[in-house]
C-alpha cells in the first residue's frame, strides 16, 4: 500500500511548493491534492511536480461536471508530461449542493454522467480518437490528443454499489473519504473487485482517504476532527458510509492516536486490500508533523 498524505492548499504558492517538498524528504510516497474553491489541482500539481522530482501525486478529487472530458484529457496528460509520468488522476461528481448552486450545473442522472464521461476521458487517456454520442456527455474528436505522455491510473470517487460497479468496469480503482475500515472490506472492495471481474479487467486499485492525527491527548484530537470536517457529515454520499460504518460523524472514523495506534490502524487498511492510503493530518502542528512522520515510517512495511 502506497503512502500518501493530503497537502494544504490555502496557502501561498511557494508555501505549497515548500510542503510538497517536506513531505517528499520525510519518506511520503504520494502528495495529494483536493479540488475545492483553493487551487486548481491540476495546475498546481504540474507546477510543483517540477520543482519535486522525487514524490508521486494525486487529485482526490477533480470534479467532472465543470470539464469536458476531452478537456480533463488533456490537461492530466499534459501534468504527465511536466511530472515524467507521476499522477494518479482522482475525479468524482462532487456534490448536487455544489454542481447545482456553484456551477449551476445540472446533477440529474449522475450515475448515467460518470459512466459516459469515462467512456470518452479513458480511451482519451490511452491515446485513442473518441467519437461518443451519451444522453449526457458527446464528444468527437480528430484523432488522438496530441500529447505523448502515458495515461495516468484513474480512480473514481465511488461509494455506493452503482458508482463502484462503474469504476471497476471502466476505470482504474476508486478513492474513498470518509469510509471506515468495515465499510471499505465489506462494502467497498468486494463491489468494485466484483464488476472488475466480471469486465474481465486488473483487480482494481482501492484508496483511502481518511483524517489522521498522532496525539496523547485522543479525546481533543476527536472533538477537533468532529468540529473540521463536521460537514462531510451531512453530505448524504459520505453520510451513507458513516451509517454503513456504525460512526456518529467524521471523529468516529478519523485515525486518531499514539504512533503505534495510528500504525496499527494504517495498517489494517493494507490487510483489508487497499492499495493507497490518503491520510489528512489535523490537529496542532506538532501532531500534524507527528502524523506525517508517523505515515512516512510505514513506507515499505
Amino acid at each position: 500500500m502506497r503512502i500518501g498524505v493530503m497537502f494544504d492548499t490555502e496557502r501561498p504558492f511557494d508555501d505549497v511548493v515548500s510542503q510538497v517538498a517536506g513531505l517528499a524528504e520525510s519518506g511520503i510516497e504520494v502528495a495529494w491534492s483536493s479540488q475545492i474553491f483553493a487551487y486548481d489541482a491540476l495546475t498546481t500539481l504540474a507546477a510543483v511536480s517540477r520543482e519535486v522530482p522525487s514524490i508521486h501525486f494525486g487529485t482526490a478529487v477533480v470534479p467532472t461536471y465543470p470539464r469536458h472530458p476531452v478537456m480533463l484529457a488533456a490537461q492530466a496528460l499534459t501534468v504527465q508530461a511536466a511530472s515524467g509520468g507521476r499522477l494518479t488522476l482522482g475525479i468524482g461528481l462532487s456534490h448536487q449542493m455544489v454542481i447545482e448552486n456553484v456551477f449551476g450545473m445540472s446533477f440529474n442522472k449522475p450515475a448515467r454522467h460518470m459512466r459516459e464521461y469515462l467512456e470518452v476521458l479513458m480511451p482519451l487517456l490511452a491515446g485513442e480518437q473518441v467519437s461518443f454520442a451519451g444522453e449526457t456527455v458527446k464528444a468527437s474528436t480528430f484523432g488522438p490528443l496530441q500529447i505523448t505522455a502515458p495515461g495516468p491510473d484513474v480512480l473514481v470517487a465511488a461509494l455506493g454499489t452503482v458508482m463502484l460497479q462503474i469504476a471497476g468496469r471502466l476505470a482504474t480503482g476508486t478513492i474513498t473519504w470518509m469510509t471506515g475500515p468495515v465499510t471499505i472490506e465489506e462494502h467497498i472492495a468486494p463491489t468494485i473487485r466484483g464488476a472488475a471481474a466480471e469486465a474481465g479487467r486488473p483487480l482494481p486499485q482501492i484508496g483511502v482517504g481518511l483524517p489522521v492525527c498522532v496525539t496523547d491527548d485522543p479525546a481533543a484530537a476527536r472533538a477537533k476532527a468532529a468540529e473540521v470536517f463536521a460537514v462531510y457529515g451531512h453530505l448524504p454520499s459520505y453520510r451513507a458510509m458513516l451509517d454503513r460504518e456504525g460512526a456518529g460523524g467524521p471523529a468516529d472514523v478519523a485515525i486518531v492516536g499514539s504512533a503505534d495506534d495510528v500504525s496499527a490502524q494504517v495498517r489494517r487498511l493494507a490487510d483489508i486490500g487497499a492499495t493507497d492510503f490518503c491520510g489528512a493530518p489535523f490537529g496542532t502542528a506538532e501532531e500534524i508533523r507527528a502524523s506525517i512522520d508517523t505515515l512516512a515510517g510505514l513506507v515499505g512495511s
